[in-house]
């Protein structure tokens, strides 16, 4: 069988070689904004080469994550919007690797589709690529697989891996913890990348209108602000760290405040928040009331606002707040460590 006859003969089964050979070349210049020094490899091989640069670096430790967008991919497809949970993606790996101080060097996805359109993925890559830019990773490969029967045609799944690098003298831990420590907020872009299962019951989102305008949302509507990609806190947290100690940060993800502040704090302490410091945007205001949440649920469901955690002295909590200022971020105290057996109290 010749190469024609077997790419028909594919075709007849539902892939199409051919428009897998076109979305490669349509997210070709995408993945060219995403190239730094270390990128020793082109778009296509069956490896990314990745030369690690170790200058500052007398321990290097490899830091790596995986995640995926989840189901807030169903409203893409509503929307038939897909240029931007690439973003959500890259924010989901990236942000849980910085947890831990290190830099994202490099970033793989993984798409899997049931019908290969090739500019519909070059849009999805495109948001990834996106993503990997505000993170100052590098997109070095990745896999787009048609799955005909196994996807509807119009539908698609997204992750991604991450790598980053940090010097192991580095590396934050909650070792340092102490009494009297303040917790930082940084505010979140709104619901990021998680709850979207509750969220779509909520609004019924396959029967209700969530286009309309709303008000209360600044003029933009339930799709729209649900839609909004995933916040990416790695250049304002490296730049935090580079200046100030910081002792344990948490990515507030799946779990919200209960699951994920915890992860962070050692046993024996327990992180007070004050609920009335957290500034809630409207969107998890309108969720509540719409499917009648408990309040306690919405904290152990969202972010509710924050998208990251961040711990550091007392002493140093200004000047915390002033260099996350200077990289655009509205941060806030939103509570402190006590001595506790609990590992996080609301109040």
């Amino acid at each position: 069988m010749n190469d024609i006859s077997r790419s028909e003969s594919y075709a007849r089964a539902g892939v199409d070689i051919t428009a897998g050979y076109r979305a490669v070349e349509l997210m070709k210049k995408h993945i060219a904004s995403t190239v730094t020094p270390g990128v020793c490899s082109d778009v296509g091989g069956f490896g990314g080469l990745f030369r690690l640069d170790l200058d500052g670096i007398s321990k290097p430790i490899l830091v790596s994550g995986t995640d995926g967008v989840g189901t807030k991919l169903k409203l893409a497809f509503i929307a038939d919007k897909h240029d931007t949970v690439g973003i959500d993606c890259v924010a989901m790996c990236v942000n849980d690797v910085v947890c831990c101080g290190a830099r994202p060097l490099f970033f793989l996805d993984y798409i899997a589709c049931g019908k290969n359109v090739p500019e519909r993925i070059a849009d999805i890559v495109k948001g990834v690529c996106d993503g990997c830019v505000q993170a100052g990773a590098a997109l070095i490969g990745g896999e787009t697989a048609e799955m005909p029967g196994f996807y509807p045609e119009n539908e698609y799944d997204l992750a991604g891996y991450c790598t980053g690098i940090v010097d192991e003298d580095k590396v934050i831990d909650n070792r340092t913890m102490r009494e009297g420590d303040v917790i930082i907020a940084l505010p979140s872009s709104g619901v990021h990348s998680n709850g979207f299962s509750l969220v779509r019951k909520v609004f019924d989102v396959e029967r209700s209108d969530i286009t309309k305008p709303l008000a209360r949302l600044g003029g933009r509507s339930v799709l729209e602000t649900l839609l909004v990609p995933t916040k990416i806190y790695v250049k304002p947290v490296l730049a935090l760290i580079e200046k100030i100690k910081v002792k344990g940060i948490s990515h507030i993800t799946g779990g919200g405040f209960y699951e994920n502040i915890p992860r962070s704090i050692p046993s024996g302490l327990c992180a007070v928040i004050n609920k009335s410091a957290v500034q809630v945007p409207e969107i998890f205001r309108l969720i509540q009331e719409t499917g009648d949440i408990p309040e306690r649920d919405m904290f152990n469901t969202f972010n509710m606002g924050v998208g990251m955690s961040i711990v550091v002295a007392a002493e140093d909590a200004d000047a915390a707040l002033r260099i996350l200022g200077s990289c655009g971020e509205n941060a806030y105290v939103i509570g402190r460590i006590k001595i506790a057996e609990e590992r996080i109290v609301l109040c």
